[in-house]
């Protein structure tokens, strides 16, 4: 699990639970049986399959590699606003991400520390707001679940999370959210103006940038992020045709020429943090608060008046 760095991970664990040592010892000891259990260590063996569902797992759970920051960090780049989570089941979407967090860990991290001749441990995290909807109120379990096997399980992985192309709604509910995040946290959350550009150049390049970042105006790259040269949530993107492959090619090692299993493999749900809960319990009555306010604005707007 350390990849060869005992003292870093239990840095990260003790830095999650405020240096506590006992609470640090019981979130590790907790995480390993996490593991055990779940047989976390062969997940990148077991892919999805057919790839027509992986394809449909990719186009609806918006997350991929767009490339690494001038300090060598892989950035991150997450659909939030545009994934919609309807295409599989559950069970696919977390076996998904948690084989995207193995993968990072296992592979990307190891790769970007030797590239650039220095440890890297963590990770720039560029979270799209582009089409929240209030629709989203839906997704809040199965986010909650993927983010609490993250806070417990994968801690501190993420130095900074960059917020991009926020409308409204996601302004409102960080007003009622961000009072009860922890200031570790808060730290690490930039909420940039419109796609991002201009404050993200100065910690990656432009060929880093995640499509949803790049100005319209910049002609044959627009049009190229369209497809699938610079879009990284896609399938066909080098990223995710290299973690696909790695997949498969781990399975085929370990099924030695038996036809690979399908079905989704069952992870057993962390249960969230209390302040997970709270936070998770705010965004849901935000969300409702502006679903009411909408509805009363329709309702306002259906009314004719004087006949009209």
């Amino acid at each position: 699990m350390h990849h060869g760095n005992p003292t870093e991970t239990l840095a990260r664990f003790l830095k999650a639970r405020d240096w506590d040592v006992q609470k640090a010892y019981k979130m590790l000891t907790d995480c390993l049986q996490w593991r055990i259990q779940n047989e976390i260590d062969n997940i990148l063996s077991k892919p999805i399959i057919p790839a027509d569902l992986y394809r449909a797992v990719r186009d609806s759970q918006l997350v991929g590699l767009s490339g690494y920051s001038k300090e060598g960090l892989p950035v991150i780049a997450i659909g939030v606003g545009l994934s919609t989570y309807d295409k599989a089941s559950v069970n696919y979407y977390v076996q998904s991400h948690i084989q995207m967090n193995e993968y990072r860990d296992r592979v990307i991290l190891p790769a970007a520390t030797q590239k650039y001749g220095k440890h890297i441990s963590t990770c720039l995290k560029v979270l799209d707001m582009t089409g929240l909807k209030l629709s989203a109120l839906n997704q809040i379990k199965l986010l909650t679940t993927i983010s609490t096997i993250d806070d417990l399980n994968y801690p501190e992985k993420t130095e900074t999370y960059y917020i991009v192309n926020a409308p409204y709604i996601f302004s409102a509910c960080w007003k009622a959210v961000k009072p009860l995040l922890q200031e570790r946290t808060k730290r690490k959350i930039q909420v940039l103006q419109g796609c991002g550009r201009d404050e993200l150049l100065k910690v990656m390049d432009y060929s880093s940038l995640p499509h949803f970042c790049r100005k319209e105006g910049s002609g044959s790259s627009r049009n190229r992020s369209n497809g699938t040269i610079d879009n990284c949530f896609s399938l066909d993107h080098s990223y995710h045709q290299q973690l696909y492959n790695y997949i498969r090619h781990q399975a085929n090692l370990i099924e030695s020429g038996r036809p690979i299993k399908q079905g989704s493999v069952h992870v057993e749900f962390p249960e969230p943090d209390p302040e997970d809960t709270k936070i998770a319990k705010t965004i849901e009555s935000e969300f409702q608060r502006l679903a009411d306010q909408n509805g009363i604005c329709n309702s306002l707007n259906g009314l004719k008046v004087n006949g009209d």
